[in-house]
């Protein structure tokens, strides 16, 4: 009798496995499709005052924007205490208060004292410290305006990574 010999790899079975390398393909594409749809509903960016993505929002939310654009550099300025016990040592914070504000350059403060806002004495003590000023609250009501300082000390780690050999250009400088 004659003996029949089957090959391992027979037409059944090489359409079998072709079904499963496409079932694993479909799977496979709805999965990759299936992530990507995923981080696109969670990651889509809203221009809301809840979330603050870009410069041109701050840029947008400063007190006289095109002033602050013009003649400094929009900011959030954070208001914040601190209280701190000597006798138990211990550290608290009161809860932060964000809100837009702008800094004038320092060849700019000037503009503040033509408003009337400032007075000419104040211009010189707070230019002759190296400061300059910062506001918060439209010009043409009452801003709150203080002469701040610059601390650079801590410097920028975003722009400046640890073992970054680039350092800041004199042109950076307020």
């Amino acid at each position: 009798m004659a003996r029949r010999t089957y090959s391992r790899y027979s037409s059944k079975q090489s359409i079998i496995s072709n079904v499963n390398y496409s079932k694993i393909a479909l799977f496979g594409g709805t999965f990759i499709l299936g992530i990507g749809v995923g981080i696109g509903i969670t990651s889509n960016a809203s221009f809301n005052p809840q979330n603050v993505v870009s410069r041109e929002v701050i840029d947008k939310s400063a007190p006289n924007p095109e002033l602050c654009v013009q003649y400094g550099a929009s900011a959030i300025v954070t208001d914040m205490r601190i209280f701190l016990s000597l006798n138990p040592f211990s550290v608290y914070a009161t809860q932060p208060q964000m809100q837009p504000g702008c800094v004038l350059r320092r060849s700019n403060m000037t503009i503040l004292e033509q408003k009337r806002l400032i007075s000419g004495e104040q211009v010189r003590d707070c230019k002759n410290r190296m400061n300059t000023f910062g506001f918060v609250g439209s010009l043409e009501s009452k801003p709150s305006i203080n002469c701040i300082y610059p601390n650079d000390a801590a410097g920028n780690l975003f722009l400046n990574p640890q073992g970054s050999t680039n350092s800041r250009s004199e042109g950076e400088n307020f």
